[in-house]
């Protein structure tokens, strides 16, 4: 199979085998605590032992919270507050507070605002401070928790309150992820899940039905953000599994696995982004017919008046956090940027699993332009056909701190990593290259 990578404007896609080997020029510095990065940059470990570890802020002190989900955490959940009294780059001092906890977290102002089970609530947070004051306001509850995605993470915008709700199946079978099982039409779904919706984020004990529906056709939208250089929204969706295996006739194994791309969007109010009805294909670099909906891997039907991608990765990274850079510390090139975490793939076999990395695509404004490239590795140091074994680390949260270092978390090992750029503090073997 040819390796492709995918491109803004080409979308070509990637081999497994070339999704797992470091890009050329890239070796793991000696300062990288297992990481391997660009020139100049370095990983240093900032905490361990957070298990569940799912998205993460810092406060303007440096202060971290991170929530952490306690189906993924062996049990714990809730917010974990996180310290570096000594300046060493390492958390000394770590607070934990909240319950079941969940993906989705903010900071505004002196508020915490926090996914927790099928709701989003408030933490009033004192100026200084790593644990609330009173118990949490509920903004919103009743969130849907059935089926396949209840990860509700959310963008705050000064009242506006977005959040992510997943699709409740794979593509809306009839019977759900079953062989040549035909799909709802209309999907139902789609009228309370698979989008975007939004809130108001200064109204107590609202309900689904309190929000308004801003995008639809997501299907699950974990990595999403704010780009503060034009306001917008953006997403890079988890693409749907399965199209061998559900279709066989119609698909390769080797197909399925690489497909569909995970697309990476603007999310504008109103805009339908095609789910269940279409998928992203890699090879003809744009949205196609879904199986379900009479497809057969060629036809475009009903999705030539969908909404496009921007930008699509290899299929099955599973995206779950994006961060637009603001900051001053990390080169020029990267100011602007999107890095993406990817939680790596579980259905890719017969070929390699892939993904477990950060990546990161230049834009300019509200576009991304040329390709995207690997930011950081070696977080599955292993890569096999089924699914990742131990000593496996699976990114989700990414945060800029407030000396412009990016922070990493993993859900899998519990590990936070604090990424800076050190030129001048490098080992002989720090190579690697920037991207173009």
């Amino acid at each position: 199979m040819r390796t492709k990578l995918l491109f803004t404007a080409s979308l070509l896609a990637a081999s497994a085998h070339a999704q797992n080997r470091l890009p050329p020029g890239m070796r793991p510095p000696g300062c990288t605590a297992g990481l391997q990065l660009p020139t100049g940059f370095c990983a240093t470990v900032f905490a361990q032992g957070v298990p569940g570890a799912r998205h993460i802020v810092v406060a303007p002190n440096g202060d971290v919270f991170v929530n952490t989900d306690a189906a993924r955490g062996g049990g714990a959940g809730g917010i974990v507050a996180l310290r570096d009294t000594n300046q060493d780059g390492k958390s000394d001092v770590q607070q934990r507070f909240g319950a079941t906890g969940g993906t989705g977290i903010a900071l505004h102002e002196n508020y915490l605002y926090a996914t927790s089970g099928n709701s989003i609530v408030r933490y009033r947070i004192a100026t200084g401070s790593l644990t609330p004051t009173g118990k949490p306001d509920t903004i919103v509850s009743g969130l849907p928790m059935t089926g396949s995605h209840h990860s509700h993470n959310f963008v705050l915008n000064g009242r506006a309150l977005y959040v992510n709700v997943g699709s409740a199946s794979n593509a809306c079978q009839q019977r759900d992820r079953q062989t040549e099982s035909r799909g709802n039409n209309p999907c139902i779904e789609l009228q309370t899940r698979a989008g975007i919706w939004q809130f108001d984020a200064s109204r107590l004990r609202q309900r689904p039905t309190d929000g308004t529906r801003f995008a639809t056709g997501l299907r699950n939208s974990v990595a999403l953000a704010r780009n503060p250089f034009d306001g917008g929204l953006y997403a890079t969706v988890h693409g749907r599994d399965q199209l061998h295996d559900n279709w066989p006739n119609l698909f390769t194994v080797e197909k399925s696995a690489e497909n569909p791309g995970e697309e990476l969007v603007r999310v504008d109010r109103g805009a339908d982004y095609g789910w269940p009805y279409c998928y992203h294909d890699v090879d003809r670099r744009s949205l196609v017919l879904a199986p379900e909906y009479g497809g057969d891997g060629q036809r475009t039907g009903q999705c030539s008046s969908k909404t496009q991608a921007l930008m699509a990765f290899p299929g099955h990274w599973a995206p779950n956090g994006m961060l637009f850079y603001t900051g001053g510390q990390f080169p020029p090139e990267y100011r602007g940027g999107a890095f993406v975490a990817f939680h790596g793939s579980w259905n890719r076999a017969p070929l390699p699993q892939a993904g477990f990395r950060v990546a990161f695509a230049p834009f300019r404004l509200n576009r991304p332009i040329g390709s995207f490239t690997t930011f950081a590795d070696g977080f599955n140091p292993t890569p096999a056909p089924g699914r990742s074994g131990a000593g496996t680390h699976r990114p989700v949260g990414l945060a800029q701190g407030p000396d412009g270092s990016l922070y990493i978390t993993d859900d899998t090992g519990g590990t936070i990593w604090k990424v800076s750029y050190r030129p001048n503090s490098l080992s002989p073997d720090f190579g690697g290259s920037r991207p173009r």
